[in-house]
């Protein structure tokens, strides 16, 4: 009996990436991670909403996403929650990003951090910074979606 594909598990999301951001394409990364930073995203102590993608040497990695260790973790090891962690894509994929992320403007960012088979993976975007009045206009859409939703409870009451 084929075994069904797991459905992936949010552990974090990165919820100022979309106020600050336009995306314009979303990418699926491996992380190398160690054994206690497996346990604590099992735990949930993972905190990603300052951490931002660098390109060194021609490969991605991860800054400035703070994992927690748990108090349980080994005693031979030295935890570090600010670690750099290497992202892991296609080698075409790294090059393409490469030369969009050199063109003016754009950057990437992590989105979320989630399992897909028993694997940590980090959805990263090709984002492009919003500006102050972008900004202002997500705000407003916010709130205008709040309140139709807010009436539209009101009206089945």
């Amino acid at each position: 009996m084929a075994k069904k594909p797991e459905t992936p598990s949010r552990i974090a999301d990165n919820k100022k990436a979309a106020y600050n951001y336009f995306f314009e394409e979303r990418h699926e990364a491996g992380m190398v991670l160690q054994g206690w930073e497996v346990k604590a995203l099992r735990e949930g102590k993972v905190q990603l909403t300052d951490g931002y993608v660098v390109i060194r040497e021609g490969e991605l990695y991860l800054i400035g996403c703070q994992i927690n260790p748990l108090k349980t973790a080994s005693t031979h090891v030295n935890p570090e929650a600010a670690r750099t962690k290497k992202l892991l894509l296609k080698k075409e994929e790294i090059k393409r990003l490469i030369g969009k992320v050199e063109q003016k403007g754009y950057t990437l960012v992590p989105l979320n951090l989630h399992w897909k088979n028993g694997l940590v993976k980090c959805e990263i975007a090709l984002a492009k910074g919003k500006a102050e009045h972008d900004k202002r206009d997500t705000i407003k859409d916010r709130e205008g979606k709040r309140e139709v939703e807010r009436a539209m409870k009101s009206r089945h009451r």
